[in-house]
């Protein structure tokens, strides 16, 4: 695949957004120039110093560790423009004013190089508009770009063309912010606020109208709006909140100047409740209060009758939890018919939502895919309005709407196109997706940047194979399917609920060392979703340990330590592809393998202490051999040092919380490679393991490891005791913290004796297992088990 090759890039305005998507091309070390206007007093890049440095104040945090900070270089337009002359492509990120933006392009043309592209990242502004203040140089290569905010996070990018954009740039851009940025792409049309923005506001205004007339609060809303919804966890209102009660707003704003055609018009009235508080200045969280507040550790919410904010926590009646459990096709017939107001309350939006996507299909997107994608990319909805109406029955449904929109129901009396009864039953197909606009179906792109995508999130209905259904099967049991995309490499996918490793777990992976030694080049360890592994399947283990005890245990503690040692000293590379969680026994199987490919998103870490444990499928071993191989590669430096940020890691659980932070934490190498879109993990997988074979991989020799021995230990323990008796940890924390040090110090012998892999393990099994006869153990794993929240005791 030809790649656009981005060196460096330019950011135009330092504010909230702009330094926040120079931070995410920071992330995935894509050098950046960030720019803004010549301070009026200090050092002359003073505005874009101060956001650099504010990026580390900033929650979520923008970048994936504090000191890649420093790969921002502070500019102004004042001295700084000869840079732009290395900058490979120009995202201009400047407030959301025509005049400004127009103005800036004009400034900053002449030094723009000859092949660079140039972007407008804009939630709403005519991009055609803006293109027209540029020379004719320039012009093919502008477009618009809509990063959703926080960029880091948040998977959605709109790629906006203008009439004159040559189709070869925006396949350039393309390419790269899916595969460097790790970003879903979007295709919009040059409509006000473009598809996400359009589809998803109206329908944040919709609700806001519905709520009204049903009388709900807010809190309820949004607990009825949120995850049991199947759309983002905060809802509407606190959505709403978090956005910025004045950029949500602007968007509203957008669609007023912009639409008056509109046959949905009406509904983009600012709502008064919305004005009132923007008037007051409570724009959302920014500013501590919006249609929420937080006193104390009280979240409140507003009660626009009273016009104050009173105790919230409102949440759904007890029957529409019910109803929202139901099949697609029961749940919407449940909501349309039932009497209580909440029920009526959601078909309306999912009414007015239907109705709105299918009459602005034909004029905002090129297909029902791309407004299905920007909003489960752009709004986290669990799917977009065409899947879940498909899902549902698609003439029955539409049948509703029509009843509805003829009843006066509906927000306004435009019908539903003619296509959506032409006999259809959806707009997905395996062929493609409905477009309205030229009446037939679009297959997906088939850009090259998609071939690095085994499996690419796709829409229901689309025919899109299960990733556990494909391949060629090679063994199978109840929480393990070992199978071949290729014929040359295996792939492990742990099925079990969370993955959580048991016996059966083991066993299967042992079978997929074996078979991969056999015949194949190499083995990945891969699942489809978000999660790798979360650690060991203590439940499994419970029949076990009330029949036997810890001694019950210890043999499968030592087949899971063995399975371990066999991936590391497999006769082919075995590769950890780990997406999303990988944490106790996880975050043990990963460091375990030959290498591992991570999606940039993943949180590894070793966290047994959280149910009274400690690390026993091998992760101690693993820091005390790391911290051995780190004071050899360092000269003879000292061993103890190198220790105590691994025995600190594990004694307090520490996660990274992204692939950047977890290589601090030492539990990713520099070799490692960090992938930024998680669709591109198994490809990269494949790829690493096939490489490794064709370079002549051999197994790492098993070498005696050097330990700091009880010199060590008592080390520790004395910064322990300090803690201990200064109440910073509980006396169990304290015994475990100090089982430990015990194990990454090699336990009571000689600093500098050199011992096995097999002899730390024998270590961690014994105190693993006398940790589970602790009461206060006990105490913290039957709390895991019941609630899912660790006690501390």
């Amino acid at each position: 695949m030809s790649r656009f090759q981005v060196r460096k890039v330019a950011v135009l305005g330092a504010g909230v957004m702009g330094a926040q998507i120079a931070a995410h091309l920071v992330n995935v070390k894509v050098p950046v120039v960030l720019f803004d206007l010549p301070a009026k007093e200090g050092p002359k890049s003073g505005i874009a110093l101060k956001a650099i440095a504010n990026l580390a104040k900033l929650k979520p945090a923008p970048l994936g560790v504090p000191e890649d900070a420093a790969r921002i270089t502070p500019a102004n337009y004042e001295e700084h423009l000869d840079l732009l002359k290395e900058c490979d492509l120009v995202i201009e990120a400047i407030a959301e004013r025509m005049d400004w933006k127009l103005d800036l392009y004009t400034k900053v043309a002449p030094f723009i190089a000859p092949h660079a592209i140039v972007a407008s990242n804009t939630s709403g502004l005519s991009i055609t508009k803006l293109s027209e203040a540029l020379p004719e140089e320039i012009k093919p290569r502008f477009c618009g770009i809509h990063f959703f905010n926080p960029p880091r996070y948040m998977s959605l990018v709109e790629l906006i063309p203008t009439p004159t954009t040559v189709a070869s740039y925006l396949d350039q851009l393309e390419g790269f912010v899916t595969s460097t940025l790790g970003k879903g792409i979007v295709r919009a049309k040059d409509t006000p606020n473009f598809i996400a923005n359009r589809v998803g506001i109206a329908g944040m205004l919709a609700t806001i109208h519905e709520a009204a007339q049903f009388g709900l609060s807010y809190d309820v809303v949004d607990d009825l709006t949120g995850k049991k919804f199947g759309r983002a966890s905060s809802g509407t209102f606190r959505t709403a909140d978090v956005v910025g009660l004045d950029t949500m707003a602007h968007v509203i704003k957008t669609l007023q100047d912009n639409l008056k055609d509109d046959p949905f018009y009406g509904s983009y009235a600012t709502p008064p409740v919305l004005a009132k508080l923007i008037e007051q200045g409570a724009l959302g969280q920014k500013a501590g209060a919006g249609f929420y507040k937080k006193v104390g550790k009280d979240i409140l919410r507003l009660d626009p009758v009273k016009g104050e904010y009173v105790p919230g926590g409102g949440k759904a009646d007890a029957i529409v939890d019910r109803i929202l459990k139901k099949p697609a096709a029961e749940r919407l017939k449940l909501l349309r018919e039932s009497t209580n107001p909440q029920a009526q309350f959601l078909w309306a939006i999912l009414r007015d939502g239907f109705h709105y996507a299918a009459v602005h299909l034909k004029d905002i997107a090129d297909s029902a895919r791309e407004i299905d994608f920007a909003m489960r990319w752009g709004f986290g909805a669990k799917q977009g309005p065409f899947e879940l109406w498909q899902e549902a029955g698609w003439q029955q449904v539409a049948g509703w709407i029509k009843d509805d929109i003829e009843a006066g129901k509906a927000l306004c009396k435009e019908p539903l196109p003619a296509w959506v009864f032409d006999g259809r039953t959806g707009v997905h197909t395996p062929e493609g997706s409905w477009s309205a606009a030229q009446s037939t179906y679009l297959p997906v792109s088939k850009l090259a940047v998609y071939g690095r995508q085994h499996f690419p999130e796709a829409v229901l209905g689309s025919g899109a194979v299960d990733p556990l259904k494909s391949g060629t099967e090679l063994f199978k049991n109840d929480e393990v399917r070992v199978w071949t995309l290729d014929g040359e490499v295996v792939i492990a996918s742990i099925t079990a609920k969370l993955h959580l490793i048991s016996p059966t777990v083991t066993e299967g992976l042992l079978k997929a060392v074996e078979l991969a030694e056999q015949s194949y080049q190499g083995l990945v360890i891969w699942s489809p979703d978000d999660v790798f592994s979360a650690g060991a399947n203590l439940e499994a283990l419970m029949p076990v340990f009330m029949a036997k005890g810890a001694k019950g245990i210890a043999p499968e503690e030592k087949k899971l330590q063995d399975m371990m040692l066999r991936m590391r000293y497999a006769s082919v590379p075995t590769v950890a592809a780990v997406r999303g969680i990988a944490l106790g026994g996880g975050c043990e199987l990963a460091v375990h393998c030959s290498q591992r490919v991570v999606a940039m998103e993943s949180y590894m870490g070793l966290v047994e202490v959280g149910v009274g444990l400690i690390p026993g499928g091998g992760g101690l071993t693993y820091i005390a051999r790391r911290a051995a191989e780190n004071a050899v590669a360092g000269a003879g430096a000292d061993l103890l040092n190198f220790l105590k940020e691994g025995f600190q890691a594990a004694a307090m659980a520490k996660v990274g919380t992204s692939a950047l932070e977890s290589k601090k934490l030492g539990y990713l190498l520099d070799s490692d490679i960090v992938v930024p879109h998680k669709d591109e993990l198994l490809y990269i997988a494949i790829s690493q393991a096939k490489a490794m074979a064709n370079a002549g991989y051999r197994a790492p020799v098993a070498k005696p490891i050097p330990v700091a021995g009880r010199m060590g230990i008592a080390t520790i323990k004395a910064q322990l005791v300090g803690m201990r008796d200064g109440g910073f940890i509980s006396k169990h924390d304290f015994h475990i913290a100090s089982l430990i040090a015990d194990v990454v110090c090699g336990g009571e012998v000689d600093a500098g004796t050199l011992v096995t892999e097999e002899y730390l393990m024998a270590l961690e099994r014994k105190h693993f297992c006398a940790l589970l006869e602790h009461p206060k153990t006990q105490e913290r794993i039957m709390g895991m088990l019941q609630t899912g929240k660790p006690v501390r005791n």
